[in-house]
């Protein structure tokens, strides 16, 4: 039996080994996702993102448990979790610790975690994170758990990628100006102060309360609309009565309280996506986004067999010597390709 039919069967060992090829972009591991993409669609992808610190990765292992003992009496849900860590700068190692702090979940075969190194990506995210959804999705988890570095303010690429977005917050890291600051709380579907036992919690809270209530409500938890006009092309004002409304929750994720209102907010929110035809949208997004990236990066590898070598180099050293901008030298290189084609 190949890697593919062993994933759709269920095997574990299969899995772990097709995500190291698909995180190491090997050609088998290329083929596996065409085959298995055909199977993919009906996971909710569930991003969870936030500063360092603000107990992520203990959320995480809640949030995991919650979906496997359901406390609406429901069906245990296979819940794939997938966390990102930082790559080294200098080493480009990576600790990959996050399953020391989801002991909880080991030994339950309805649970998989994979943790991944960012490899120097930006956003949050590690560049063949989307891919390793895919594969998760089609193996029949039915809940994926995106876990991403905890960069900070400049951390949406999860947005582009999760149906349902967790910014997480915690009291004590910031001053009140921090929290309202824009950018990564922009993403927020559901905000969640975790380590809510923790003094300051009254004001964190606060704090986002009055950035959601400052925000029109016509931007209010819409930026996912805004990327489908930057990438799509196609976004649409959305009536105020089809925006959501992201909620504040407090949580104590290592002793698991809150936990249940977290898992209802999230059904409510899985719901809202089905009933507006959000879920659609969403999906049309993750889909383009991921295209144009991989279109991207196919026609720039393309373009660098077309130019030789040496006119790269020249150009780049009149560039390193300051006799020509970026934007000029890119001009230089489109005119050598188009004078060595003809």
């Amino acid at each position: 039996m190949d890697l593919v039919a062993s994933v759709l069967a269920g095997n574990r060992l299969a899995l772990a080994r097709l995500l190291t090829q698909v995180e190491n972009d090997t050609p088998e591991g290329r083929l596996a996702q065409d085959e298995l993409y055909a199977h993919t669609g009906r996971a909710h992808l569930i991003g969870v993102t936030g500063a360092p610190g603000t107990g992520k990765s203990s959320l995480v292992n809640q949030l995991a448990r919650v979906y496997r003992q359901p406390p609406d009496g429901g069906e245990p849900k296979r819940v794939g979790v997938v966390a990102i860590d930082p790559s080294s700068p200098f080493t480009g190692g990576a600790i990959l610790g996050d399953r020391v702090r989801m002991r909880d979940l080991a030994g339950d075969p309805g649970v998989f975690i994979r943790s991944m190194a960012s490899r120097g990506s930006l956003g949050g995210l590690a560049a063949a994170t989307a891919s390793m959804v895919l594969v998760l999705d089609a193996a029949g988890f039915e809940v994926i758990l995106i876990e991403t570095v905890g960069a900070g303010q400049a951390e949406v690429d999860i947005a582009r990628l999760a149906h349902t977005t967790l910014v997480i917050e915690a009291p004590g890291l910031g001053d009140d100006i921090q929290a309202i600051k824009a950018g990564i709380l922009e993403i927020a579907d559901i905000l969640v102060v975790n380590k809510a036992d923790r003094p300051g919690v009254e004001n964190t809270e606060r704090s986002l309360r009055s950035m959601l209530q400052l925000a029109h409500p016509a931007r209010r938890g819409n930026l996912h609309h805004r990327f489908e006009e930057e990438v799509v092309g196609l976004a649409e004002t959305a009536p105020e009565s089809s925006i959501w409304q992201p909620p504040i929750l407090r949580t104590v994720a290592t002793e698991g309280a809150g936990m249940v209102e977290l898992y209802g907010e999230i059904a409510r929110h899985r719901q809202f996506l089905a009933g507006s035809g959000e879920w659609e949208r969403r999906e049309r997004l993750r889909l383009q986004s991921e295209l144009d990236m991989l279109l991207q990066t196919a026609l720039v590898s393309r373009w660098r067999e077309t130019v030789s070598q040496v006119a790269y180099q020249a150009v780049v050293d009149r560039l390193i010597e300051r006799n020509i901008s970026p934007r000029h030298a890119v001009e230089t290189l489109l005119d050598v390709k188009d004078k060595e084609r003809s």
